[in-house]
Order: structure tokens, then C-alpha cells, then sequence
């Protein structure tokens, strides 16, 4: 079955009346400004079902089951998430956009032509407005900031949108180009009061093409600090769907082709600058993860990938979730990770070719990066704790392709985690077998983690009124979120690149089962657990502080059990007093303490 565009699923979604799905296989009544029913999935006598029309989640306080309207389709009809879709579009009317599996008719050959052809004059358009006197800092920009010769400039064939509010679109109409080709092109875009502009202004023009070498798209970059958003792309076409496509990689297949490995990067000058450097068989995602398409399309190339993604946590957890699609797909994985935190563009800047060379000798496999990092974000002497990192690596495990490979991987898991070899490998087999992600409780003795009443506050209100606690959410730092049961949550949502409004929706896409039926749960109440969010995140500054002072406090007692009451020991207790009457200035509600 042919993947769906993300601008096809986001407007099933938008359409998807998530009352309407499920009372078609259940009886709803409204409670407030929620619904209530029997839940489908479960046998019950009183209702604990619930459904929230305006925040389009459903979740039962029974069984736990939770998710958006395309899960609960999943768990109804017992189908994967693309039929779900599939489902829904015909429910609400939505033409299904289907990929030829054959030949193509006349009409759509023909608009698919013409498509190609407007990409053509506005790639000669954009180089020509580069050349000009206007476009002189934009050249002076990539050349001494940017580290771009001039011949990798025009390899790659960048070019500069100038001000004009409509000039590509009036070349494009004297070219015999239709109104209504220039708007399916994405290059021209249609207001709502009917008028039609050109969507790219003022900014440094990239195209993106087929591996064939034919220009389906463009990247565009903003020119001045207040310009938003920073990288404005063409959006999905009858010629371009953005998870089919790698940036570069007309470039560099005969280099992938010669060495079998690809060099996945994330933005379009990490991609110049390893390819101006020579000899790397790099390609881009484009700030995206890998997605099944990409890597079914790189299988004709390589059959070894080594991703060097951005240092922070986005750029990681996106690589991590690269690199198991691509084991998943059979691909032999190493992941780099440059010194000093710089990404590929501005490392190879820094250091240059050699340097760059040298750190990806030094790769390391993708199932050895993964443990380590996960095994550092858990504190395994703690059996709860324990159990997580577990579980989420029983998930990786079964993923594996190669039974070899799941033993080998689940020797060192268990040597990490401290369990019985044994044990680990027979639950890596069965979820193998089964898909499953989850360890039996009883294998690995667990608490249940304690979600606090702040916690709880800032995630109701996380979904409730996005727009007003967003700004509180971005106050938290990374230690004040170490440790909390929702840790993982709330990192997702403060790293989230949508606008404020959209973040409960993104939030459930990139959550865990588990995660996202504690954030339905927590949502599914009719009033927030907690008051104000500016309060919720005074509460966990305060748990964290509570934290720090016990450990200096442990550290006063080690050193008083050997009678150091030298400089260290003072400065201790300064600290130690300092941390006190902060917490008792912080004055928090008696709920939250």
C-alpha cells in the first residue's frame, strides 16, 4: 500500500469529526464538554470510556487505552495506520491520492510535465537574480560566511527570491504556464482573498532534485534575522513528496555506488560542505528522520550507513530513530559524533577535510551508540528505572532483522542492565516474534513511577491551552526534568519546531504508547490537576532543588563520618544553607509542595 503525504494525513485528520468516528461502534452521551461511553476495547458495566472532540484524543480510565482518531481506527477495524487513514478519507469524503502503479494517463503525464518544466525557468529565474547587483550580498554571504566556492555554488545551483511580490509568477504566465499549474507547483501560492503571489520572497533559493538530476522542488532560506520561518520548503506536489526525496544524492550516487555506504546528514550545508570537501558519498534528510521510502530508496546504492546528525537533542533523537528504520531495513548502521558539538557544516569549516575523515573512522555501531545513550538517561540501580530501559530496548531488539545480531544485542543489554542473560534473549525472541515492546512485569521487579500534581498541570494544560503555557514549558531546563516519570514528555514538547497551537497533535505523534496514554489520561480530566503552569514549573524547579540539596547533604555526612571539617565541609554548609532559604522563598501552593 502506497505511504500518504503528511499534508494528505494532516487534513484527514482536521476532517476526522472524532465523535462521529466512534459513535459509529459506540453509544456516547456528553458530560461536560467531554463524551462518555462503554469502552470498545475492554468489557465494562460503568462508562470510563472518554472522548474529547476539540482536542481530537480518546482515553478509557479503565484499561488505559488511549490515542488520536486514526489509533482508535487501528484498534477498532484491526489495521495498520495507513489503512486507518485510508479509512477515514472515505468516511469524510477526502479524495485518496494514490501512487501509479503503471502507466499514466495523458492528462496526468502531461501535468506532471508541465510541472517540471516551471521548476526548470524558476531554478534559471533564481540564478539569474543571484548574478545581479541586488543579489551581491547574498553571493558575498555564501562565499565568506557560508565557506562555499563558487564552482559548488552553482553545482548545486543556488539561487536568491528577490522582494518582488509576484515577478516569478508574471514570468512564469508569459511562458504559457496556467494560474492554475503555477499554484499546483507550490511555487505560487493562493491567498484567500483570491489574489496569487510568489511564495518564495526574499530569501536564498535551493533546489531539490530527483536522483535523476530534475529539480521537483526548492529550500528556502531566510535572508534577515527576523524572517520567519528560517527555512520555508515547497510544500508536497504531484512531483514531490518530501519523504521520497534525498537531498544530494543526484550528486553522490556514483560515489555510494563505488563504496556502498551512504553519509546521512540533516540540512542542505552540512550536505555542501562534506560534498564541497570531496569523496563522501553524503546525502541529506533535510532536517527530517529517515523515513521507510529513503531507505528503500538508498538500498540501490549501499547497503552500510553512518548518520552524523546535529549534537543536540533533537538531532540525536532523530538519528536514533533513523538508525532503527534503517536496521529495520537491513542496513549495517554507525553512527558519528563530531567533537565539540558542531554540526558537519560547521566542523568541516573548523577543521576541515582530514579532521572530518578522522571522526568517521571513529563511528561507532548504531546498537552500541544506542545502549550508552540509553543507559545514561537511566539510573540502573533503580529497579523502576530499570524496567524502562528495558522495555525500551526490548522494542529496539525486536527490530533487529538478523536473529545473530538480537542475541548479540541482547548479551550486552543484559550485561548493562545487570539481568540474567537467559531472560533477556527468550523476551528479545518473543517480541521478535511478536512485535511486542513491552516486558512482562514480573521478569524485571518494577515501582510505578509517581507522576506529581505539577506534572500533571503542565501536561493538561499542555493540551487544554498550548498557546499560554508553552512559554512557561520553554523555562524548564534539562535538570529540572531529570528523573520526573513525564521526563521524556516534556522534553518532546519544549523541542517541538510547530507553532504553539499544533503542539498537542505533534506531541501524540512522537510519544510512546505508554507515554500517550498517560498524556490522554491526564487530559482526559475535566479540570486541571494543578493550578496556574507558571506555578507547575515553580514546583518542579523546587523538586529539583530539593534533590540537589539532599545530595549535598549526603555529601556533608560522608564527610563529617571521617571528620573532615576543612574548607570543603564549610563550603558545603554555605551551600547547603543558600539552597534552604531558597526553597522556603519560593512559597509554593500546599497542593504542589
Amino acid at each position: 500500500m502506497a505511504l500518504f503525504p503528511q499534508n494528505f494525513i494532516d487534513e484527514v485528520r482536521a476532517a476526522a469529526d472524532m465523535v462521529a468516528v466512534v459513535s459509529d461502534s459506540v453509544s456516547l452521551r456528553k458530560a461536560g464538554s467531554t463524551y462518555k461511553g462503554l469502552c470498545p476495547f475492554h468489557g465494562e458495566k460503568t462508562p470510563s470510556f472518554t472522548v474529547n472532540r476539540d482536542k481530537g484524543f480518546f482515553h478509557c480510565f479503565g484499561c488505559g487505552v488511549g490515542g488520536d482518531v486514526f489509533k482508535f481506527v487501528e484498534l477498532q477495524e484491526k489495521v495498520g495506520f495507513q489503512e486507518s487513514v485510508r479509512i477515514l478519507a472515505q468516511r469524510f469524503g477526502i479524495p485518496i491520492p494514490e501512487l501509479e502503479a503503471g502507466g499514466e494517463g495523458r492528462e496526468t503525464a502531461a501535468e506532471r510535465e508541465a510541472l517540471v518544466k516551471i521548476h526548470e525557468v524558476a531554478v534559471a529565474y533564481f540564478r539569474e537574480h543571484l548574478a545581479t547587483p541586488a543579489g551581491a550580498p547574498i553571493r558575498e554571504y555564501l562565499l565568506a560566511e557560508r565557506g562555499l566556492k563558487q564552482e559548488t555554488i552553482d553545482t548545486l545551483q543556488i539561487g536568491y527570491a528577490p522582494q518582488g511580490r509576484d515577478v516569478l509568477r508574471q514570468r512564469l504566465l508569459k511562458q504559457g504556464f496556467s494560474p492554475l499549474q503555477l499554484v499546483t507547483s507550490g511555487l505560487i501560492s493562493r491567498r484567500d482573498d483570491g489574489s496569487e503571489v510568489d511564495r518564495f520572497r526574499n530569501r536564498l533559493m535551493i533546489p531539490i532534485a530527483r536522483d535523476t538530476g530534475t529539480v521537483i522542488a526548492f529550500g528556502g532560506r531566510a535572508l534577515e534575522k527576523d524572517q520567519q520561518p528560517k527555512y520555508l520548503n515547497s510544500p508536497e506536489t504531484p512531483i514531490y513528496t518530501k519523504s521520497r526525496s534525498l537531498y544530494g544524492l543526484n550528486l553522490t550516487k556514483g560515489e555510494l555506488r563505488k563504496v556502498r555506504y551512504a553519509l546521512i546528514v540533516e540540512g542542505y550545508f552540512d550536505f555542501a560542505q562534506v560534498y564541497q570537501a570531496g569523496g563522501f558519498p553524503v546525502v541529506a534528510t533535510c532536517g527530517t528522520a529517515m523515513t521507510p521510502q529513503q531507505a528503500q530508496m538508498l538500498r540501490r546504492f549501499a547497503s552500510k550507513a553512518v548518520l552524523c546528525y546535529d549534537p543536540d537533542r533533537a538531532g540525536q533523537a532523530a538519528a536514533e530513530r533513523s538508525s532503527e528504520l534503517m536496521v529495520a531495513e537491513g542496513f549495517i548502521v554507525n553512527v558519528m559524533q563530531l567533537e565539540g558539538g558542531d554540526d558537519p557544516d560547521t566542523f568541516m569549516q573548523k577543521r576541515g577535510r582530514d579532521a572530518f575523515q578522522e571522526q568517521l573512522k571513529h563511528s561507532r555501531p548504531y546498537l552500541e551508540y544506542l545502549l550508552d545513550r540509553a543507559a545514561a538517561e537511566h539510573d540502573l540501580t533503580r529497579d523502576d528505572s530499570r524496567r524502562d530501559f528495558l522495555t525500551r530496548m526490548l522494542g529496539v531488539a525486536a527490530r533487529i532483522p538478523d536473529a545473530s545480531a538480537r542475541d548479540q544485542f541482547a548479551d550486552r543489554l543484559a550485561h548493562k542492565a545487570r539481568v540474567t542473560e537467559g531472560v533477556v534473549r527468550a523476551e528479545i525472541r518473543k517480541a521478535a516474534a511478536a512485535r511486542k515492546t513491552e516486558l512482562p512485569a514480573e521478569r524485571v521487579p518494577t515501582l510505578q513511577g509517581h507522576v506529581r500534581k505539577a506534572e500533571k498541570g503542565l501536561i493538561w494544560t499542555l493540551v487544554h491551552d498550548p498557546v499560554g503555557s508553552m512559554p512557561w514549558l520553554l523555562q524548564l531546563e534539562d535538570v529540572d526534568l531529570k528523573g520526573l516519570s513525564t521526563e521524556n514528555i516534556l522534553r518532546t514538547a519544549r523541542e517541538l519546531k510547530v507553532s504553539p497551537a499544533d503542539v498537542p497533535s505533534a506531541l501524540m505523534e512522537r510519544l510512546s504508547t505508554e507515554e500517550a496514554r498517560l498524556l490522554a489520561s491526564v487530559a482526559a480530566e475535566p479540570f486541571p490537576p494543578a493550578v496556574l503552569p507558571g506555578l507547575c514549573v515553580l514546583a518542579l524547579k523546587y523538586v529539583r532543588l530539593e534533590r540537589e540539596l539532599a545530595e549535598v547533604q549526603r555529601e556533608l555526612n560522608r564527610l563529617q563520618s571521617v571528620g573532615d571539617s576543612g574548607p570543603a565541609s564549610t563550603a558545603l554548609l554555605h551551600r547547603k544553607q543558600a539552597m534552604i532559604r531558597a526553597l522556603e522563598a519560593m512559597k509554593l501552593p500546599k497542593e504542589l509542595q
